[in-house]
């Protein structure tokens, strides 16, 4: 009997899914950040028995260019934030330490980090010859989660051909998704997962800033799943209770954050503990073994290696202006997690592992069934913490003259919303 054709897969967007109040950039996806490139080398070989070194194979490298491969020369203000650190993004400490992104931001499999690290430092070493004597060391910023469910990972299948392959597919646009790159190998839910992506356009009242997502999903048990809040994962976990699963490992999430507006390293990172709260919306409670680790940039700002003055001056967004970017991260997070799961087919691995693919037949009859309650749903964006503006707020540099006094209204009890002085002085005046 002739096996029954996988139905097609589709982006959670088109299965109509209520996945927040802010709009999608023009492809969903990170690359809508102007300059954002994203790159998959995706290696699928063999099937069958494991046998460390030979396969079966299911694993891969992504990398993300933050800004057109100019990295190392034209950096970025880069922040982090780690929920659980059962996991690894080597060079997060200097990230976090410097507020930059100096390199390209690879994702692969756990084993492979050092492997994808030493073939992006060879990379840079040839692109800026500099390195280590003209320049300072680079440590590459490599994130990873484990595959070994499906993969050989032992066998150390990732080369330095790979990582290459990967930079040089980076391109702009709609980026692929669910099992490629270093999401080949990843299962969430008890679903197949990988590479997801989504991206949030800000109104102009809000500063009409874009912001983008890219996670490698590889977490948690169908039982938590929650599709646009909904409890998908109950009613699916009948389906797969005599089904083999993988049970020793809970996985993890990697996720790459990036915007263009002018956040500096300290907001990046706060930025990116929101994430957190679109990863908790698809069910993770970030495991004792998980590691849910988040990195992110600002492209707004070029801080340059090579300048002969002593001050560099960068465009900030307000902190009290953070909140439409905190709820367009945590949208695009959760719409970015199911994207991993809703383009990823089924697949085979090592010993004959299996992972079905999410029915999304199933979600869609799920969610079709609760259409009614969301009918009435007001999707417009309605306003922030602050009041806004009926136009875009001014981003006019007055080169550090602008008292509080003149700064945008606010109702956040924050420094930069309080008048100086707050109170009398020693007499009372």
């Amino acid at each position: 009997m002739a096996k029954a054709p996988e139905e097609k897969r589709h982006r959670a967007r088109d299965l109509d899914l209520p996945l927040g109040r802010f709009a999608p950039g023009k492809h969903n996806a990170i690359t809508d950040v102007e300059g954002v490139q994203v790159g998959h080398s995706t290696i699928i070989k063999g099937e069958g028995k494991l046998k460390v070194g030979e396969g079966p194979i299911r694993t891969g490298v992504t990398a993300i260019l933050p800004n057109e491969a100019n990295i190392f020369m034209d950096r970025l203000a880069g922040g982090a934030f780690v929920l659980n650190g059962a996991g690894e993004v080597s060079g997060l400490t200097q990230v976090v330490e410097w507020g930059l992104i100096e390199t390209p931001i690879l994702l692969t499999n756990t084993m492979s980090v050092g492997a994808v690290s030493d073939a992006v430092a060879r990379y840079m070493v040839e692109k800026h010859p500099g390195i280590g004597e003209e320049h300072d060391v680079i440590i590459p910023v490599v994130g990873e989660c484990d595959d070994s469910w499906l993969n050989d990972i032992a066998g150390h299948h990732v080369t330095e051909k790979h990582v290459r392959e990967a930079i040089a597919q980076a391109k702009g646009g709609p980026v692929a998704e669910g099992a490629v790159g270093g999401g080949t190998g990843m299962i969430t839910c008890d679903f197949k997962a990988g590479i997801g992506t989504s991206s949030r356009k800000l109104p102009e009242v809000f500063g009409g800033y874009t912001l983008g997502v890219l996670v490698m999903s590889n977490f948690g048990k169908v039982h938590n799943l929650r599709v646009a809040g909904m409890p998908v994962g109950e009613v699916l976990a009948e389906k797969l209770k005599n089904s083999p699963r993988r049970e020793h490992s809970y996985g993890s999430l990697i996720g790459v954050v990036a915007t263009d507006a002018p956040l500096l390293s300290h907001q990046l990172s706060r930025l990116c503990k929101r994430v957190a709260l679109g990863i908790g919306r698809v069910g993770s409670y970030a495991a004792h073994g998980s590691g849910e680790i988040v990195v992110g940039f600002s492209t707004a700002n070029v801080i340059p290696r090579r300048t002969r003055k002593m001050v560099y001056k960068m465009k900030i967004l307000l902190d009290q202006r953070l909140d439409p970017l905190y709820e367009a991260v945590m949208e695009a997070t959760e719409e970015a997690i199911l994207n991993s799961m809703c383009m990823a087919s089924s697949m085979t691995g090592v010993n004959g592992n299996f992972v079905p693919a999410l029915p999304l037949d199933e979600v869609r009859r799920f969610v079709d069934a609760t259409r009614p309650i969301f009918a009435s749903v007001n999707k417009k964006p309605h306003q922030s913490t602050f009041p806004a503006r009926s136009q875009k707020p001014t981003d006019i540099d007055k080169e550090g003259n602008v008292k509080v006094s003149e700064a945008a209204p606010t109702a956040v009890r924050s420094a930069e919303g309080i008048p100086y002085p707050t109170r009398g002085g020693p007499e009372g005046g």
